[in-house]
């Protein structure tokens, strides 16, 4: 099922044998659109640190009592690389947890849980682990780096100006996301002082980067084209004849 990840943030995360914490971000890949990681910040426990936990590990989601069970202890937990989250996560901290939790889908999040690629097209499985599959990717960043480029944070993009090809409009207000295999398939788009009142929905098909120093996320599409689109109901679910309704839309102009 499609949601927005504001809704989901604050969600109780469950290990096998007792409460973990509370999620509190989610990262995602900027080229995939997939959720690499959920941020989830530990209770007392574990002295309130912040944890990055894989949708591999997520079972059934219990959204009557917002709780995402995962097949982990907290002794796993306890005991998974301590990695600052404020700070860009590296490559080699990567690897740390995937050897640690022994995951094995492929380097990026190139597929989800469910072995669904972006934006459900199917990919062939890993064969070998993922400490193994990074070593052998020759696209590989450098363990040393800063960060990959590629990673994410949804709380800090929120608020990122919308840039179109002839001006700016609006901001990034949320994201929408599908619960069965992690793929962020909508932005939504507050256009603010641009147009008060209008909310709308872009796809990632239709962005062309997302750029750190200037914090806007740059579209192949024009203001018109924006101003002009389906208007999104935030208090609605998320229906397949808005969705069919957007693509049709868009269609003319960009796919």
């Amino acid at each position: 099922m499609k949601r927005t990840i504001k809704n989901l943030i604050g969600f109780t995360m469950a290990a096998t044998d007792g409460e973990i914490g509370k999620v509190k971000d989610f990262y995602f890949d900027d080229v995939t659109w997939e959720i690499r990681y959920l941020v989830v910040e530990t209770g007392n426990w574990l002295s309130k640190r912040k944890v990055l936990i894989s949708p591999e590990a997520l079972l059934e989601s219990d959204l009557t009592n917002e709780t995402f069970p995962v097949n982990l202890t907290k002794e796993q937990i306890k005991e998974s690389p301590d990695i600052n989250t404020d700070q860009p996560v590296s490559r080699q901290h990567e690897m740390e947890l995937y050897e640690h939790y022994s995951w094995t889908n492929y380097w990026g999040g190139s597929i989800g849980a469910s072995g669904m690629g972006t934006h459900g097209m199917m990919m062939p499985m890993s064969p070998m682990p993922m400490k193994e599959e990074v070593k052998n990717n020759k696209n590989t960043l450098d363990d040393k780096a800063d960060g990959d480029p590629h990673l994410r944070s949804a709380k800090i993009v929120e608020g990122y100006t919308l840039h179109a090809l002839d001006d700016t409009i609006g901001g990034v207000e949320d994201f929408i996301v599908d619960d069965s295999n992690w793929t962020i398939y909508y932005l939504v788009i507050d256009t603010g002082n641009w147009f008060p009142g209008k909310k709308v929905t872009i796809s990632p098909n239709l962005i062309k980067e997302i750029n750190w120093t200037t914090s806007e996320v740059i579209i192949n599409a024009s203001v018109d084209q924006v101003k002009n689109s389906p208007e999104y109901d935030a208090s609605k679910q998320l229906s397949t004849e808005y969705e069919a309704n957007l693509k049709n839309y868009y269609g003319r102009f960009i796919y």
